[in-house]
């Protein structure tokens, strides 16, 4: 199939920047506000050609079908510092006018057999084109800094095996997802001492920022 795949995907690119600009805005104002944000960062990106088009052989999506049948061509991802922030997060998304959720899997509370952990929402998105409003589908992951950790490993693994872990790694793998999950739960059981510890640091930072400009002046 001829196309022009920059411009195909011109909409999906757009829709990753407009939303890491928000989301980051979002982190921005819990800052403000003095507030613990439940977002520590956003990364996005729009899926490769050749992922494009190695994903629609394997799961046999026709190249004229991908915009419907082909839900992660954006891709959003959001970092949390706790466990519980994941739910923040996604009840924030729902909230928002500017963001349709019409599916989501939380892997989470139910982990996939690997061990992985992450919750997916897959979102329609309006982007402003030159003479349309058009309807974008985007993937969006939540998950803490630890199993964000866990998946980066587990997916450079992936092109390493393609897919096919030896049961030692398999095994090592799923270990290493439970290792991360009980820091994920140690964590939350001091959330309270961390969000004032943080609340701290910001007082002492805008303490000595004043000192400052009046020591100046």
């Amino acid at each position: 199939m001829d196309r022009d795949w920059e411009l195909f995907l011109l909409p999906y690119t757009q829709t990753v920047d407009e939303l890491k600009v928000k989301l980051k805005g979002l982190r921005s104002m819990y800052k403000l506000r003095k507030e613990h944000g439940p977002i520590e960062f956003v990364t996005g990106r729009v899926k490769p050609v050749n992922s494009i088009l190695l994903k629609s052989r394997t799961r046999n999506i026709s190249l004229d079908k991908l915009e419907t049948d082909m839900e992660d061509l954006a891709g959003i991802r959001i970092m949390c510092p706790f466990v519980e922030d994941i739910h923040d997060v996604v009840k924030m998304l729902k909230q928002r006018e500017d963001i349709k959720v019409l599916q989501e899997k939380d892997y989470v509370s139910h982990k996939k057999e690997s061990g992985y952990r992450s919750y997916h929402l897959i979102c329609e998105y309006p982007v402003q084109l030159i003479d349309e409003l058009k309807y974008v589908l985007v993937e969006v992951q939540i998950r803490t800094l630890a199993m964000n950790f866990w998946a980066s490993i587990e997916h450079s693994l992936n092109y390493k095996y393609q897919g096919e872990f030896p049961d030692e790694i398999n095994i090592r793998l799923q270990k290493a997802a439970e290792s991360a999950f009980r820091l994920d739960e140690e964590m939350s059981t001091i959330r309270e001492e961390i969000k004032e510890a943080q609340r701290n640091f910001r007082f002492k930072d805008e303490q000595e920022a004043f000192d400052l400009n009046n020591w100046k002046e």
